[in-house]
């Protein structure tokens, strides 16, 4: 299976690659993106580590069941051959309707089918007030013409 654009990138397939992936995660669709890694990817997120489609799925439905009405922006960071960095905001309320914000940089590394085989996330999160949230789009893809994060502010 193929997952393009393909590695070695350039910024504008980079770029790419990043946004296809914010759009798969605010699909919120575990069984869909688990398919951009590897059968046998290796992530850390936080303090917890995973291997394989199978891990990665479920921790996704974890994820989603607890972090509601949950919306994600991604930016590059940086990019050479195989490997992408990113930066990322995300906004979800718990069922108790508090609302957090969640601040991370993600390293990912790419096998030649453009499958992540490695993503490592360092992550932190704070509450905020329902007045101080930044992505109002509907739930789904972040609309095109949406502020990303160097235009927020981030």
């Amino acid at each position: 299976m193929s997952r393009p654009p393909l590695p070695p990138f350039t910024e504008q397939t980079a770029t790419e690659k990043v946004r296809l992936a914010e759009d798969g995660w605010n699909g919120r669709d575990p069984a869909k993106v688990a398919l951009a890694y590897t059968p046998d990817c290796h992530w850390r997120n936080r303090a917890e580590f995973l291997q394989g489609r199978a891990a990665i799925e479920a921790f996704l439905r974890r994820k989603w069941a607890r972090e509601l009405d949950y919306r994600l922006i991604k930016e590059l960071w940086t990019f050479a051959g195989n490997r992408i960095a990113v930066r990322f905001a995300y906004e979800f309320h718990d069922d108790s309707g508090t609302w957090f914000r969640a601040y991370g940089n993600e390293n990912w590394e790419f096998d030649g089918d453009g499958l992540m085989r490695r993503r490592l996330a360092s992550i932190n999160e704070h509450p905020i007030g329902d007045a101080d949230r930044k992505f109002h789009w509907p739930l789904g893809r972040r609309p095109d013409d949406h502020p990303g994060l160097s235009a927020l502010g981030f």
